[in-house]
């Protein structure tokens, strides 16, 4: 077994590319480092919805040359067998380590292959590869990004001429051209022959930006802005001068991108102490909000000034985000369809119901948003926002900044705040709260056997209310194609359960539903919530063994 595992790590050293990897790989077999080759080697890397995320390293288990190559030359193939040999492939990449050299031999393997290939002119955030596919009419894209996970990592997410993220089959079926691709000296990578795109292609999504906003509205908002280390900052700070708006003051620390992440744990908004810059430059400030991107800048977070939150300033949680967008596109008439995945708040569907317009529900992911008919506005409970899906059919962090920052200019010239609608939204359709029981794992057993304890047992009340309907989503539904996950109907409360798609995670949706009369319930309202959120969760953990 261990002369086997040799074996195959010597097999692997002799067709890597990087001088990198290979001094890496070469280290740990002299060393005769067995744990570790084991860790490498214990498969591969498996290519799904999500495209390749892993942490960067030698071997088949991690993100390297190696990996990124046999997975440019399985989605060639899978182009071509598709009939669109000659076509176009647009490949963009953020600020990562190795995320240019990904970019580039996914390029010389496109052109190898006899597809065009064209690269984004340097990092740039996510939404503006997804709007360089349709924009240049490409059969596909390729952006190099692990978005926000740790600065160990990197990861590989295609998109088909629609412009959106491949879903089922179109998975497997390149992962099954990937496992098919044969020693990587077969696979031709010239030298050149592939395109560099300069700045037209961002000029033109820039222009598009504008879209999303009304003509003549107020753009009074004075904003603090961090790109927390990643990709956003040029971008959003030129959407905002195009727009009007007052330029951002920006977190110096966090500003520019380092691919070491060095003021955060984790580079996600949503993490705590990642905001703890933000809100330092904005009591200094003192702006309207604090908008933040995470490292490729498809998510936008919000927080708003409130006296009652510790340091004065409140981080508003994706579904409060998702509901005041959505209730900003209705007061400015939007039609067509607003769609969210299973696991975002409800009161989107109350909001379309009031207003009129069509809903649906997805899976989770814009993969699957991005492909519902009609769209006019998605949106995730992950700091996800799709406010122009004509342009980026995926979230885009840069127009979802602008539309708040709209918002909260109307509302500002009406001497009313976001807190102020939220307060507005509760009354008409209750107070929906939400939180999440969120458990990161170094080993994946501890989610797979949570999942089967609640599967084996599952729950019949959580914080003293009756569990009505008990759902397992791995056998689909009428309106849901399946996926593991578990749903749970409760007497004025909703919980959702699921592996991550992206991390070593296991996630828990909650949210409650308090009717409000008026305004004076709003304070009982919130207590009642805040105190059925924390039963819940606090049952459900038992419930699942976490």
């Amino acid at each position: 077994m261990q002369q086997d595992l040799i074996t195959r790590a010597r097999t692997w050293l002799a067709e890597d590319p990087d001088p990198e990897t290979r001094a890496e790989l070469a280290g740990l077999i002299d060393a005769g480092d067995l744990t570790a080759l084991a860790e490498r080697f214990a498969g591969t890397l498996q290519f799904g919805t999500a495209g390749l995320r892993g942490e960067i390293g030698a071997g088949p288990m991690r993100m390297n040359r190696s990996v990124v190559i046999r997975a440019a030359a399985g989605l060639a193939a899978y182009l071509k067998a598709r009939g669109s040999s000659g076509g176009l492939v647009v490949i963009g990449y953020d600020a990562r380590y190795r995320s240019a050299d990904f970019a580039r031999d996914t390029a010389a393997v496109m052109t190898g292959a006899g597809l065009r290939a064209a690269v984004l002119p340097r990092p740039l955030p996510t939404p503006v590869l997804a709007y360089a596919v349709r924009h240049l009419g490409a059969v596909a894209g390729v952006e190099v990004t692990a978005s926000h996970n740790p600065p160990r990592d990197n990861g590989y997410k295609v998109y088909l001429g629609d412009g959106s993220q491949i879903v089922p089959p179109a998975d497997a079926e390149i992962a099954a051209e990937i496992a098919a691709v044969g020693p990587l000296d077969g696979v031709p990578r010239p030298e050149s022959g592939w395109e560099t795109l300069g700045d037209e292609v961002l000029a033109a999504y820039l222009e598009r930006t504008d879209a999303v906003l009304s003509p003549g509205s107020p753009r009074t908002a004075r904003t603090v802005y961090t790109a927390m280390h990643g990709v956003g900052t040029s971008v959003l700070t030129a959407a905002f001068a195009r727009a009007g708006f007052p330029e951002p003051v920006l977190v110096a620390e966090q500003a520019d991108p380092d691919p070491a992440f060095p003021t955060v744990a984790f580079p996600n908004p949503e993490e705590p102490g990642a905001m703890d810059l933000a809100f330092a430059t904005a009591r200094r400030a003192r702006p309207d909000l604090v908008i933040a991107n995470d490292p490729d800048a498809d998510r936008c977070a919000v927080a708003v000034p409130d006296p009652a939150a510790e340091g004065g300033w409140r981080m508003l949680r994706g579904d409060e985000v998702g509901a005041l967008l959505a209730a900003h596109l209705v007061d400015r008439g939007a039609d067509g369809v607003f769609a969210e995945s299973i696991v975002s708040s409800s009161l989107l569907g109350r909001i379309a119901e009031k207003a009129g317009l069509g809903y649906e529900e997805t899976l989770t992911g814009f993969k699957w948003i991005a492909r519902v008919d009609g769209l006019r506005y998605g949106y995730e409970e992950a700091l996800g926002y799709c406010v122009d899906p004509e342009g980026v059919r995926d979230k885009d962090g840069i127009t979802a900044a602008l539309l708040i920052a709209e918002l909260a200019s109307v509302l500002k010239e009406k001497d009313r705040t976001l807190l102020d609608l939220l307060d507005d939204l509760a009354i008409e359709h209750g107070l929906h709260a939400t939180d999440q029981l969120s458990v990161r794992v170094e080993d994946l057993t501890v989610i797979a056997d949570a999942m089967r304890r609640l599967r084996e047992t599952p729950p019949t009340a959580l914080a003293g209310l009756p569990v009505v309907t008990a759902e397992d989503l791995s056998r689909g539904t009428d309106s849901l194609p399946p996926t593991d996950g578990l749903r749970y109907h409760l007497t004025g409360a909703r919980v959702i359960v699921r592996p991550s798609g992206t991390e070593p995670k296991l996630k828990c949706y909650l949210e409650v539903v308090v009717p409000v009369g008026s305004a004076a319930e709003l304070p009982g309202a919130a207590a009642k919530g805040a105190e059925l959120l924390a039963g819940i969760k606090r049952d459900l953990a038992a419930a699942a063994g976490i």
